[in-house]
């Protein structure tokens, strides 16, 4: 490697400071017009600092990647050839000791750094240039190579198209990939790589199934952490469970919050023999199978009701009857082996609802209504067009979301999907208590926010693209059916209830 990217990286790093510099010294980008409020002036300069400084970070970042990947490379040269594999690994121990003992940080940290960087200089040059450019963090760099890990080069190509090139075939709608939170680039990317994996779901999902287990971690003051790695189905059944039940446990009187019900909850699940006297065993249904998770009958704490949970379970029409092998998407988690979506449809898994997708295009339908009130179809609509709660970050279950006018009802506005959003609590609060305000959306497209600032920060679009239509089955025109082929209606007046008549003797799930 030569010197040339890391003098790039500096000088581009030394023009930010020089920027930020000029705005906090109150340079003329920065004052705005001379009759400023000065202390709206103050709140300007210093979120220009902290976005010039979120830049800098990642262009910091940038340069201690390639640092470590020039160390990296020098030192194997001049340790030469390995003469065996305990060598090898000895030169390897050595550079990851340098490194961590530079860097006052463990060995471990060290070596996921150089592994990092090794990743990141090699294999993603497109995100290696968006870490120089600052316009992403490190911590979505760090994310890309994790999404990366066991692609093949074609396949970690593509994925890193699909995010950073905004000429690729089919890029990334909605927010680039640095303007969203860590957390939700992450989502996004795993979503994408589960859809485009060359290793069917299918398979991947057996072999990870095998590494199901519950595990305990000890925590200071007396607390420790209980987690579980299980089958994406039935963890997100548990999780709406708990949540629904919890939310139902709410009230004026109640002054635990929303997390500390669900611990409890969960601990009262798990630890009593039954719930209010009930009988049913609690680990028997808690842990039976995903039947079991939304049965209503069972009452938490005081007698309430335990709501069901309803969990969209959105099929592509063909993976549905296992014409293909694409995975299906299971709200609040993501991508799912299509046998699971057959598994909890074909088994009457109540809390758990099919939404089909039309096959040609994967288009939703517009639906509309006069009064005041929501549909349910329109409720669940609105849950496939957000995701989540739209609000900038936010990763709130839609099931947890209420629905919101863009343009109030008192004010005209129509109870459209165009008018509609579904932001969580906190953020609905946000919006009708402060000067945040959404922005229009579509039927497709969840409203993005504006600051007080009067900034404009866009939402995160669903990464929606077509279903794979297979290549022995011809393709039927726009607006036509496909019922003779396929013996289910595929027009696009799918009745949006969800209702659908649709047969379920389908193919049986791959066990």
């Amino acid at each position: 490697m030569d010197s040339r990217a890391a003098v790039a990286t500096a000088e581009a790093l030394a023009a930010s400071f020089a920027e930020l510099a000029a705005v906090l010294c109150g340079g003329p980008e920065s004052s705005g017009s001379s009759g400023a409020d000065p202390l709206h002036r103050r709140a300007e300069i210093a979120l220009k600092t902290l976005a010039g400084v979120a830049r800098g970070e990642a262009k910091i970042a940038a340069l201690k990647v390639h640092a470590a990947a020039v160390y990296a490379a020098s030192a194997e040269t001049l340790a030469g050839p390995a003469e065996s594999p305990q060598d090898h690994t000895g030169q390897e121990m050595a550079v990851i000791a340098e490194v961590a003992c530079v860097l006052t940080v463990s060995e471990r940290a060290a070596g996921a750094l150089l592994a990092e960087a090794h990743a990141l200089t090699t294999a993603l040059p497109l995100t290696f240039a968006a870490l120089q450019a600052g316009t992403i963090s490190w911590q979505h760099a760090r994310i890309m190579v994790d999404e990366t890990v066991n692609l093949d080069p074609a396949g970690t190509q593509a994925l890193e198209a699909h995010f950073l090139d905004p000429d690729a075939p089919n890029p990334a709608r909605g927010c680039p990939a640095g303007d969203l939170v860590p957390g939700r680039f992450r989502h996004k990317a795993r979503t994408w790589r589960e859809r485009h994996h060359p290793v069917s779901i299918e398979k991947r999902h057996i072999t990870s199934a095998a590494d199901r287990r519950l595990e305990y971690a000890p925590d200071r003051d007396g607390m420790a952490w209980l987690s579980a790695y299980l089958p994406a189905d039935q963890a997100a059944g548990i999780w709406d469970r708990t949540t629904t039940a919890a939310r139902a446990l709410q009230g004026p009187h109640e002054d635990r919050t929303l997390s500390q019900i669900r611990a409890d909850i969960t601990a009262t699940w798990l630890l009593g023999n039954n719930i209010a006297g009930g009988g049913t065993g609690v680990m028997t249904d808690v842990t039976g199978g995903i039947g079991g998770i939304g049965d209503t009958g069972m009452a938490v704490g005081d007698g309430v009701p335990s709501p069901r949970a309803q969990v969209l379970v959105t099929v592509p029409v063909m993976s549905l009857l296992g014409l293909t092998e694409e995975p299906a998407m299971l709200d609040g988690y993501g991508p799912i082996p299509p046998s699971m979506a057959r598994q909890l449809i074909a088994d009457g898994a109540d809390s758990f609802h099919r939404v089909l997708v039309d096959p040609r295009d994967g288009a939703p339908l517009e639906i509309g209504r006069t009064s005041y009130r929501l549909t349910k179809a329109q409720r669940q609509w609105l849950r496939l067009r957000d995701g989540k709660c739209p609000f900038p970050g936010c990763s709130n279950h839609s099931l947890d979301n209420e629905a919101d006018h863009l343009l109030a009802w008192a004010h005209g506005g129509a109870t459209g999907l165009s008018n509609l959003g579904q932001p969580c609590p906190k953020h609905h609060r946000l919006r009708h208590t402060t000067a945040w305000k959404p922005t229009t959306a579509t039927k497709n497209e969840p409203p993005g926010w504006i600051s007080p600032t009067g900034r404009h920060y866009p939402s995160e679009h669903p990464d929606w693209e077509p279903p794979h239509w297979p290549a022995n089955i011809p393709m039927p025109g726009a607006g036509t059916s496909t019922g003779l082929v396929l013996g289910v209606d595929l027009e696009l007046d799918l009745d949006l209830d969800l209702d659908l008549d649709l047969d379920t003797s389908l193919p049986p799930a791959q066990r």
